[in-house]
């Protein structure tokens, strides 16, 4: 695609596969008199791609500020917000550029990014900013226009750092891979758990979940009357507590990191959180207790679900 002056201009989603609003170029009336007048063709093409970067930085603020909403625990949120920040600075001085060029207020629109889970919203996210990243490379490297220039390479390495976070961020969130052949790190999986139970794998015979219980607490009294349940732990320290009926809990044992726990079917059961950090465990039903793809962030969405 070619500027007003038949030069090229970038596109800052030829590469993304998420690519939902793609490039439409400005009209130049737009630009304000000061620009047009002048004839200055640098200046416009810097305006041009100001104007773009506003479109996609908007249109990532508000996917970004989505995702915080549903943001499985505060670590996710923290981080979300501290990305939304460094956009927001770059979306107001990609605006302060454009104004600057063309002394007129920028108009833009914000294109809504569908996602239909937290993960799949952080990988379209991390895209989004890598395709940016490319995109402001380009500007910056072919802008002859010094403060434009500044503008568009610092953007470009301050939206590949979020990229990079983003991604990572996205493979440390789990999802359930049952019916299908999954190899997981457990010890890692479970200690990078901040939800308090988050199933990864649940069969037709089998459920593997992951559980993190906050200081003093525990998962609650509890039987499965048909379900034998496996529980080992890998951070903390806890006090777990078996017996017959939920008034005669004749069977006490502390446990800490790598001590697994046998607890029969029709067996009552406690785990209590008795250390001075989250206890970290991973659990398996046999046959599942739960349905797939649960995720209870909090010990109260559990119950509330139970209910």
């Amino acid at each position: 695609m070619n500027d007003a002056y038949g030069a090229p201009v970038p596109n800052f989603y030829a590469y993304s596969p998420y690519s939902q609003f793609p490039y439409h170029a400005p009209d130049y009336r737009h630009y304000g008199a000061y620009a047009i007048v002048a004839g200055n063709v640098e200046m416009s093409r810097a305006a041009e791609s100001a104007l773009v970067g506003m479109h996609q930085e908007a249109s990532t603020i508000d996917l970004f500020s989505r995702l915080a909403e549903i943001a499985p625990d505060q670590h996710y949120n923290d981080l979300i917000q501290h990305a939304l920040n460094n956009k927001r600075t770059q979306f107001h001085q990609f605006g302060h550029l454009y104004t600057t060029l063309t002394g007129s207020q920028p108009q833009y629109k914000i294109h809504r990014i569908d996602f239909r889970t937290f993960r799949e919203g952080l990988q379209i996210a991390g895209e989004a900013c890598e395709t940016a990243s490319r995109g402001y490379w380009q500007s910056g490297s072919i802008s002859q226009h010094p403060s434009a220039r500044n503008v568009f390479l610092q953007a470009a390495s301050a939206q590949h750092e979020i990229s990079s976070s983003i991604s990572r961020l996205s493979e440390t969130v789990l999802k359930d891979h049952g019916g299908t052949p999954y190899v997981v790190n457990i010890e890692e999986a479970a200690k990078n758990n901040n939800t308090y139970r988050t199933a990864i794998w649940t069969g037709q015979h089998l459920q593997v979940t992951v559980m993190s219980i906050e200081v003093g607490d525990d998962i609650g009294l509890e039987v499965h009357p048909i379900v034998d349940q496996f529980l080992r732990i890998e951070e903390g320290e806890g006090l777990v507590q078996m017996g017959s009926s939920k008034e005669r809990l004749d069977f006490q044992e502390a446990v800490g990191d790598t001590d697994a726990i046998m607890v029969p079917a029709g067996t009552w059961h406690n785990v209590t959180n008795t250390g001075s950090k989250p206890l970290k465990l991973y659990s398996i039903y046999a046959p599942p207790e739960h349905p797939f793809g649960t995720v209870h962030r909090s010990k109260a969405d559990a119950m509330a679900a139970e209910h």
